[in-house]
């Protein structure tokens, strides 16, 4: 299921009447627009806000890390790696941590694909929670990479609380879990550790969009990049970019919208007649919300929401000719299980480290706050490993967890 530039299509368009923002804002007004998907990354999106990306020479987050003495850049975010050495992460995570950075205009735009009914779900690559403080309801929101949303103990799974988490991480506390001693850090997901539960049960509802709209992404990074295929054929997709991404332009109903993204985002906005909404709800953003009273206010999702790709395929049916349609719906569900399951194998592959066995002496050692249930309200936590793992080496955990989550899928 790879995802590499393929020869772009010169042909007629199928669904949409054209290649533009027009012809995209004419479809989404009609009514077999119904379930669009977006796809973000910090590249295009948060950037603009003033995140930093992590690549980035001299700039990036991994270069400014150099003065930490970590073994390799990506060390920072791997969890053996944190279990011997909390403090590379606990130095990132004051430059990261929500509350510093405004939402865009383009996290403001999918807020309002939500406000008209559109949004199925967003999946983003981003642990900033913007989209969370542009508005965006939670229950339409998968982090694929985790967020900064809720923190746990990483050994028991004990809930941290969220204020607590933030002071401490502000001050250059090392947070413990009362409970077992373990280290506590918010429930972003580390190499070594499982995709959410949430990312895969939402895969196989793309099935049924009408319309992905991916922002701001190279298309690079698997199994992310993987979901532009998922979607049918008859469903349009537009590629908001610096430059050309992935498959996107090998399709009749591809559109690549190159550019800023907040500039193009606008355009949209007014060819749909949102501009002055656009600007409004903007506008709201500039006053910031702490990070757990956003949690507090996510709304618990819609029975919509949890349709499941099971589900689907027990919709309504003609009586007559039922057996047909039953095998070909049927046949078409077997395919998406089989992709999903090549996709779950990528995550698993994707988010193996080296047991090399070697260990990081931490630098510092700090008191741990007391220990308390943060409310996670309707929040699905981000669970990575089943709580009921015995103890025992961390690889063979990762390899029951990833063969649980195929089970499920």
């Amino acid at each position: 299921m790879g995802n590499e530039v393929s020869a772009p299509y010169d042909g007629p368009t199928d669904v949409l009447e054209g290649r533009g923002v027009k012809s995209i804002a004419k479809y989404m007004k009609s009514r077999v627009c119904r379930k669009v998907f977006v796809m973000s990354y910090c590249l295009g999106v948060s950037t603009a806000a003033g995140i930093p990306d992590f690549r980035s020479p001299g700039t990036g987050l991994y270069s400014n890390l150099q003065g930490l003495n970590l073994p390799y850049p990506e060390a920072v975010f791997e969890i053996n790696y944190f279990r011997d050495n909390p403090v590379p992460f606990y130095t990132l995570a004051r430059e990261l941590y929500p509350g510093r950075f405004r939402p865009t205009l383009t996290h403001t735009f999918v807020k309002l694909l939500a406000d008209h009914s559109l949004l199925d779900v967003c999946f983003t690559q981003n642990i900033d929670t913007l989209e969370r403080q542009a508005g965006v309801p939670g229950d339409r929101i998968v982090e694929a990479h985790g967020s900064f949303a809720a923190q746990h103990c990483i050994e028991c799974h004990s809930p941290f609380d969220g204020a607590k988490m933030k002071e401490a991480v502000e001050t250059g506390d090392i947070v413990r879990c009362g409970n077992c001693g373990g280290l506590v850090k918010p429930d972003i997901v580390f190499f070594g550790e499982s995709l959410p539960a949430a990312f895969h049960k939402n895969v196989p509802r793309l099935r049924g969009g009408d319309l992905l709209i991916v922002i701001g992404t190279s298309l690079t990074v698997h199994p992310f990049a993987s979901l532009t295929s998922l979607v049918p054929e008859s469903c349009p997709r537009v590629l908001i970019n610096m430059d050309p991404a992935g498959d996107i332009g090998t399709r009749p109903d591809d559109v690549l919208l190159i550019g800023r993204c907040d500039e193009i985002v606008r355009e949209l906005a007014r060819e749909l007649g949102w501009e002055e909404e656009l600007d409004r709800e903007w506008a709201k953003t500039e006053v910031m919300k702490p990070l757990h009273q956003l949690v507090e206010e996510i709304p618990k999702a819609s029975e919509e929401q949890e349709v499941s790709s099971g589900e689907l395929k027990e919709g309504t049916r003609p009586s007559t000719s039922a057996e047909h349609v039953t095998t070909e719906v049927e046949a078409g569900d077997a395919c998406v299980e089989a992709e999903v399951e090549a996709l779950a194998a990528q995550v698993e592959k994707g988010l193996e480290i080296s047991g090399d066995g070697s260990t990081h002496t931490p630098t510092t050692v700090t008191a741990s706050p007391e220990p308390t249930v943060s409310r996670a309200g309707p929040l699905e936590p981000l669970e990575t490993q089943d709580p009921g793992l015995p103890t025992g080496d961390a690889s063979s955990k990762r390899r029951e967890v990833a063969e649980s989550a195929k089970e499920k899928l």
